[in-house]
């Protein structure tokens, strides 16, 4: 019996295509290469951390009785909020109140998210200096705004207060800063953010500031832009265990600043998750308070890996940027005739046996068709891998030339 005809409906296209890190995570186990593309460290955060949540999650208890596998407070674990708020004291000299001026997020990027979605209105203006890590464009076209780009210029990559200004029209709303940078790996110093500063106080900007890299700091120091003068009051600061503790998938992320700030956030963080990791977020409290040697040992070993991979490709051709901080160098494929380094990541992959991420993903699609995009020959490399990823990475990396017929 013919079966009766289905009603139709409308054609569903995907708002975003799949983002630059699945693609080429895809592309490096398709090729059996390397892959220094996605940001994700291939070991494990410490033992003992790892052993608090487990313990939580195998009882179903944690500190003080709560709940390891329910829900957890909306706002995030007390004594996480509390951790965070010594954090910021104990480094940066902040004092802030850890319930009315921390929010436990999904990671940064929910933070991220949160603090875009509850202040941005469609028809605002988002400025973010390019490139960007992506979810930056991605948020800002889901709140109905645009984002607007000021380019960064190798091999500093240092933002211009200048062109900052020029870049702020009557629609700004926020300027989303991230220090230390992804994916050049650079440090704004406190003279630069207190002129960044006063060009948002003069227009009456919102700062948002991703410092997810904060313990990852090899040379210079990191200073968060609250701590700078005028800072702490138009500033939102986004961080989160996962860069610093090598525990990336527990998404454990906060967000602190002015309490009207931070309640703006919660209010759209509330519908997003409302909570999650309830066994994770003590174990990332005694993490903070207890945590200094693991990240002074962990920056000396990645310290090491960025002076391996930094000198892997010079061997190969290239010139490096040296990044002052973070998990990745950037370099210029051009010295091996490269004009358009995703087209070429294919190649890199089947010839040469490694992956990394054209940087021209990490900035905005040219205006007209045909132009070149920012940064186009410019690739990004990862060197949070283990010794012997980093050994292996760095030995393909000698096929460059031949792979791209240099």
């Amino acid at each position: 019996m013919p079966s009766a005809p289905q009603p139709s409906r409308p054609r569903v296209t995907p708002l975003h295509p799949p983002n630059v890190f699945e693609t080429m995570t895809r592309l490096a186990l398709r090729h059996g290469a390397v892959n220094l593309g996605q940001g994700f460290p291939d070991t494990d955060g410490p033992p003992w951390i790892r052993a608090l949540a487990a313990e939580a999650i195998r009882s179903g208890s944690g500190p003080a009785g709560t709940p390891a596998n329910q829900y957890a407070p909306g706002r995030g674990d007390p004594g996480l909020r509390r951790a965070v708020s010594a954090h910021q004291h104990r480094h940066h000299g902040l004092s802030v109140d850890p319930d009315r001026e921390v929010v436990v997020t999904t990671g940064a990027t929910e933070g991220i998210a949160a603090a875009l979605l509850s202040l941005v209105r469609p028809g605002d203006e988002v400025v973010a200096f390019e490139p960007f890590y992506d979810s930056y464009a991605a948020i800002t076209t889901l709140a109905g705004a645009r984002l607007v780009t000021v380019p960064l210029a190798a091999p500093d990559f240092l933002p211009e207060p200048a062109a900052l200004e020029a870049a702020i029209s009557p629609r700004t709303r926020i300027l989303l800063l991230n220090t230390p940078h992804n994916p050049t790996g650079a440090v704004v110093p406190a003279e630069l953010l207190t002129r960044i500063v006063e060009v948002c106080a003069r227009h009456e900007v919102l700062i948002l500031s991703d410092e997810v890299y904060e313990h990852l700091v090899y040379d210079g120091t990191h200073r968060p832009v609250a701590s700078v003068p005028g800072g702490w009051d138009r500033t939102l600061t986004v961080s989160s265990a996962g860069k610093s503790f090598s525990l990336t998938g527990w998404k454990v992320g906060w967000v602190t600043g002015p309490a009207d700030l931070v309640d703006a956030v919660y209010s759209v963080k509330q519908f997003l998750t409302y909570s999650s990791g309830p066994a994770y977020q003590p174990a990332i409290a005694r993490a903070l308070e207890d945590g200094a040697g693991f990240l002074a040992e962990q920056r000396g070993a990645y310290r090491a890996a960025r002076d391996e991979l930094v000198a892997g490709l010079s061997s190969a051709g290239l010139h490096p940027v040296v990044p002052a901080a973070g998990y990745f160098t950037v370099t210029d494929l051009a010295p091996l005739g490269v004009s358009d380094a995703a087209a070429a990541a294919t190649e890199l992959a089947e010839r040469a046996g490694v992956v990394g991420i054209p940087v021209s993903a990490l900035c905005r699609p040219p205006a007209t068709p045909g132009e070149p995009a920012p940064l186009a020959s410019w690739m990004r490399w990862a060197f949070c891998k283990s010794p012997a990823v980093l050994a292996e990475a760095v030995s393909r990396l000698q096929r460059l030339p031949a792979a791209l017929g240099a």
